[in-house]
């Protein structure tokens, strides 16, 4: 599943692709991608005739902004957007298709067919679910010291299920959760609420750095993602533990173990990681 930053980097690349372009018309090929309207009709007379006026993200979630609403979209396991000459054939994949003005498509394509899109009038669309219910951006102010200790302390959970809820922090899923304990010198199986102070400072800061760097490189390819150009993300040439089973540490030269945690395969060094 694409996390915070193959989405910011979804983001970045379909702002250069369709920021301007007008909405003709709209295909959907698969209604049960559509959320709100839950009819398919109501979905697209809302957006046919807008313009694309900024994209943005809120955890996974990428955000259309047109004139008067805004789509949100999470594009789930394998969903992908691109652009495409409106002369292209579809290929079996394509689910929802947005004719834009200049003879292009911005197409979605989803495999597994899990990818949502909601729309909202422009500017309420953090009211409500799914984006209502999430918790601070990693990158936002609100992500404090103070206010992640809280959080942590008021659960009973082992820190890596806690990560993985979208409730206590955004935008972090499998890879990254692994990434961030393994910078933390935490175990992912440790109980979140024993976690320290200190040790929640480290993690915060490891955080903010792993969603960083993996930004910086487009993210992780690390199963079919790519950008909304068609391109790769880099960052999983750089994993410390993830996807790195048997392999030596980096650090310390011990091999990765992988297991069940929260049940997600689960990459850790027991060396440098203390349960």
């Amino acid at each position: 599943m694409p996390e915070l930053p193959e989405v910011e980097t979804v983001k970045k690349t379909l702002e250069s692709l369709v920021l301007g372009h007008n909405i003709e018309r709209v295909t959907v090929r698969w209604p049960k991608m559509i959320k709100r309207p839950d009819d398919i009709h109501e979905f697209a007379q809302l957006i046919e005739g807008q313009t694309f006026r900024e994209v943005a993200r809120r955890g996974k979630f990428l955000k259309f902004h047109l004139d008067d609403v805004t789509i949100v979209s999470h594009l789930r396991m394998e969903g992908r957007y691109g652009v495409y000459e409106a002369s292209e054939p579809f290929d079996k994949h394509t689910h929802v298709c947005f004719h834009l003005d200049g003879d292009l498509d911005l197409r979605y394509r989803d495999v597994r067919k899990f990818g949502t899109m909601h729309v909202f009038s422009k500017g309420t669309e953090e009211d409500y679910r799914p984006l209502s219910d999430l918790g601070p951006e990693p990158f936002s102010d609100t992500f404090t010291v103070d206010a992640f200790y809280q959080r942590l302390q008021n659960t009973k959970r082992n820190i890596k299920a806690t990560l993985l809820d979208q409730t206590v922090v955004t935008g972090l899923g499998n890879i990254y959760v692994d990434e961030a304990l393994f910078q933390a010198g935490i175990h992912p199986e440790r109980t979140a609420s024993h976690i320290t102070k200190t040790e929640v400072e480290k993690l915060r800061e490891a955080i903010i750095s792993t969603l960083s760097h993996a930004i910086e490189l487009g993210g992780s390819s690390v199963k079919s993602y790519v950008n909304g150009q068609g391109e790769m993300g880099m960052f999983q040439q750089q994993l410390f533990v993830y996807g790195r089973a048997s392999e030596a540490c980096k650090n310390c030269e011990t091999p990765i173990e992988k297991s069940v945690v929260a049940g997600r395969g689960t990459h850790v060094c027991p060396n440098c990681q203390h349960k």
